[in-house]
């Protein structure tokens, strides 16, 4: 990875791009710092930013703490990505986006720019709700006398931190999409990175004084740091692990020359949604939190909405077992829209080429979509135990007496390892094509 990064810096023009997008999360984490008028967050509006509790730190752990501190980012990129998320699920349900995916680059530019539109209007409805949040927690900058703002002055002060805030989101989305025409590409994942790598040293801080607390943190706080290590590495084996269907090409000519006749593979990546079944999972999750921070007063302890909301902590069994859920769901969701069984046997029909053992036509692309079945389920089973593992350790440490909460370790680490590797892949494509000479040197 280090070799590829060192490679990279040494071409001109991938230096260049390696710079600006460096330039770009400079941007990013100094917006990450900017205050949104009108607020006074600077202690943090989460009593404890490691605990494994809700849907503010799900938003705090993807904003490199940017929400806790009420700053312009504190919304991040999140309601893009749930756009893309409705606008993905939809085109498998309204024949007219659907269409717009079969038209090439111009059906990708106005489902692009719905999904912007889509967006904002994400961004706004959660901005709204995090001030009343602010708002009911006594975040917000009051009058002379210490009385919060009525009237008109709360009107002004509501427009100017939901305006902020929406376009600070609007912003981030901007910042990604220049990362992907300017920079190195995989500009959403890369911001998301650079918000939770981050917190890195906040966790292990966090660590050490859990191991300095003495007693069961003795065995717990290595236990926690292993668990990590083991993650990655699994994580590493896992991304780099495919299915190869043998495929065999027929020998034809055509003119004066042979064509054809090569034994090759049709690689299925064991992990095929990659990083994002886990955002869209956890974004998914996100909603019923962010419909309590509407409702927040009205709420009172114990009754029944209060105890349907916290079913979505993050350290709650069903939380964990939903997650899982919908890690499943979205990996099978993912793996339908890269791969098409049908149309992968016509092309190999129409090249000539064909599995062994196996008649070309349906026949082909049955086998091709079973083992796409068992690949998907394979790897999101996997992906769904690294992600829950952490909740499960949570669980067991409260059990103890020693509460360690790492719950939203094993998405963290997933995101961060597969954007990781996503990068080091682009890279070093870029890397081939520009040492690429060509057949006529």
């Amino acid at each position: 990875m280090l070799q590829t990064l060192v490679n990279a810096l040494k071409v001109p023009e991938l230096r260049k791009k390696i710079l600006y997008t460096g330039f770009i999360i400079l941007l990013f984490r100094i917006g990450a710092a900017i205050s949104v008028p009108f607020t006074d967050a600077s202690m943090g509006i989460i009593s404890d930013t490691t605990s494994a509790g809700n849907f503010m730190n799900y938003l705090n752990m993807m904003t490199g703490d940017a929400f806790n501190y009420g700053t312009i980012f504190a919304m991040s990129i999140t309601p893009y990505i749930n756009a893309s998320i409705i606008i993905q699920l939809l085109t498998v349900a309204i024949p007219a986006l659907e269409r717009l995916t079969k038209e090439g680059d111009v059906g990708r530019k106005k489902i692009q720019v719905i999904t912007r539109i889509v967006a904002v209007i994400i961004a706004a409805l959660q901005s709204t709700a995090y001030f009343f949040y602010l708002r009911s927690g006594g975040y917000l900058t009051t009058a002379a006398d210490g009385t919060p703002f009525t009237g008109a002055y709360l009107v002004i002060q509501a427009l100017v931190v939901i305006l902020t805030l929406t376009a600070g989101s609007t912003l981030m989305m901007w910042l990604g999409e220049q990362i992907n025409m300017k920079g190195i590409g995989n500009g959403i994942s890369i911001l998301l990175f650079a918000g939770i790598i981050s917190r890195i040293p906040q966790d292990l801080i966090y660590l050490y004084q859990s191991f300095s607390q003495g007693g069961k943190y003795y065995a717990f706080s290595p236990i926690a740091l292993l668990l990590m290590i083991g993650m990655i590495i699994f994580i590493v084996w896992l991304d780099n692990s495919e299915r190869r269907i043998p495929v065999v090409y027929a020998k034809r000519v055509v003119g004066r020359k042979m064509y054809g006749g090569q034994n090759t593979n049709l690689p299925i990546k064991v992990n095929i949604s990659g990083v994002m079944a886990i955002i869209f999972a956890s974004s998914i999750l996100s909603l019923p939190p962010t419909v309590k921070m509407f409702v927040y007063d009205k709420i009172q302890e114990g009754s029944g909405w209060d105890k349907f909301f916290s079913l979505f902590d993050a350290d709650h069994w069903f939380y964990g077992l939903f997650y899982f859920m919908l890690i499943l769901f979205f990996g099978f969701f993912y793996a339908t829209i890269q791969y098409n069984p049908v149309e992968m046997a016509n092309n190999l029909r129409r090249n000539n080429g064909s599995v062994p053992g196996i008649r070309p036509g349906k026949p082909t692309s049955d086998y091709i979509g079973k083992i796409l079945t068992r690949v998907t389920l394979l790897g999101s089973l996997f992906i769904s135990v690294v992600a829950i593992l952490p909740i499960v350790y949570s669980q067991i440490t409260k059990a103890a007496g020693s509460q360690m909460n790492v719950a939203l370790g094993g998405t963290t680490v997933i995101i961060m390892v597969g954007v990781a590797l996503e990068t080091v892949r682009q890279l070093e494509s870029q890397l081939m094509i520009r040492h690429y000479k060509g057949f006529l040197n």
